[in-house]
């Protein structure tokens, strides 16, 4: 499908997902991430796979967990405290290494909180939000566009390295619509078959155990080493950003999803008042570009960190950076999403004009 159609992001996201090869979603309600659950009720019996709304979210996880041990691509999407009641079970899923794709439309928190577009969740997603030690890879998109190919993306990845794979946007991404050219349909008979180790029926073979525990620790502890060299491989292939207008920057702004598209707005009206300003974008923001943040921090004026939360992805950016930069923050709470004009005006205070 090469034109282009105006699509909102929380169907975008679905549309992507079934021409990937998910055929199976299970989901609850919870603004700001209707749609995306309503779109697959209507797409997935029209391309022969299965929507099935649960009881809620903690009913959705286990129905995510027992899917994935089929080896069938398999998706679900939430939105904050609904990713919260799903943290137990992605944790079972981590240290069984079920692949998986979760979609997480960030509103404001904490508690109950409202249903604006937030980042909030972000130590939540890169941390490991439920118990133990495991790793999410966690993308980030910052346009309708980006929606459809990482989504497109985490399927493939989730395969590839069978760990779960979370989509993080917020409700500026889930709501706004754009123009996007979606890819082609995946041929489902090329979808890996996981032959090794799915439950698929052993009549003709050795039985398959799928397993999120050992009561030997010395085991427990070999299953948890095993997960930190598959991590580490992770670190060193799938590390994604973007840099924009940093050849010449003296400022560097960092920033993720809507933030960063906002940004780019501060970028050229900073420019325009003598500002040498430029945009360091995570795609990933697990595994995180630390590597290259470093370099580019390097002589550099200020780093502007800028987010719809406290300053969590500030903790990494400040990591990467090191001594090598100073390093500012700007943020709004709540749901309230930033003006270029008030970030431009706070950058303006912290480099004393």
């Amino acid at each position: 499908m090469s034109e282009r159609v105006m699509v909102k992001g929380t169907e975008a996201i679905g549309e992507a997902a079934i021409r990937a090869g998910c055929r199976l979603f299970f989901g609850y309600p919870i603004t700001p991430q209707n749609e995306l659950p309503e779109y697959m009720s209507k797409r997935m019996p029209e391309v022969g796979g299965t929507f099935l709304q649960t009881e809620s979210e903690v009913a959705t996880i286990n129905m995510v967990y027992g899917a994935a041990c089929t080896g069938t691509r398999v998706m679900t999407s939430t939105s904050s405290p609904g990713f919260s009641l799903m943290q137990e079970g992605i944790s079972y899923m981590a240290c069984a290494q079920l692949p998986a794709v979760l979609v997480n439309v960030v509103r404001g928190g904490p508690g109950l909180g409202d249903i604006q577009p937030s980042q909030g969740d972000y130590w939540q997603a890169t941390k490991g939000g439920g118990h133990g030690d495991y790793k999410l890879i966690v993308l980030a998109p910052s346009t309708v566009q980006e929606a459809v190919d990482l989504t497109y993306l985490a399927f493939d990845l989730a395969d590839e390295y069978r760990n779960p794979v979370l989509i993080i946007a917020d409700g500026v991404i889930g709501q706004m619509m754009e123009p996007v050219t979606f890819p082609e349909f995946r041929d489902l008979n090329t979808l890996p078959k996981h032959e090794s180790w799915a439950l698929t029926g052993a009549n003709g073979r050795e039985k398959h155990i799928v397993v999120s525990f050992d009561i030997d620790p010395y085991v427990l502890e070999k299953m948890n080493l095993e997960l930190v060299e598959k991590y580490k491989k992770i670190e060193a292939k799938e590390k994604r950003w973007e840099e924009y207008k940093l050849d010449d920057a003296e400022v560097v702004i960092t920033a993720f999803g809507t933030v960063a598209r906002i940004a780019k707005s501060v970028v050229e009206q900073a420019r325009k008042e003598g500002i040498k300003v430029g945009l360091f974008r995570p795609i990933t923001l697990w595994p995180f570009p630390y590597e290259r943040l470093e370099e580019v921090s390097k002589g550099k004026k200020l780093i502007f960190d800028v987010e719809m939360n406290m300053g969590q992805m500030l903790e990494d950016v400040r990591l990467a950076v090191k001594d090598h930069a100073p390093v500012e923050y700007y943020g709004r709470l709540g749901g309230v999403v930033p003006t270029p004009d008030e970030i431009l005006q706070a950058l303006k205070s912290k480099l004393g004009r």
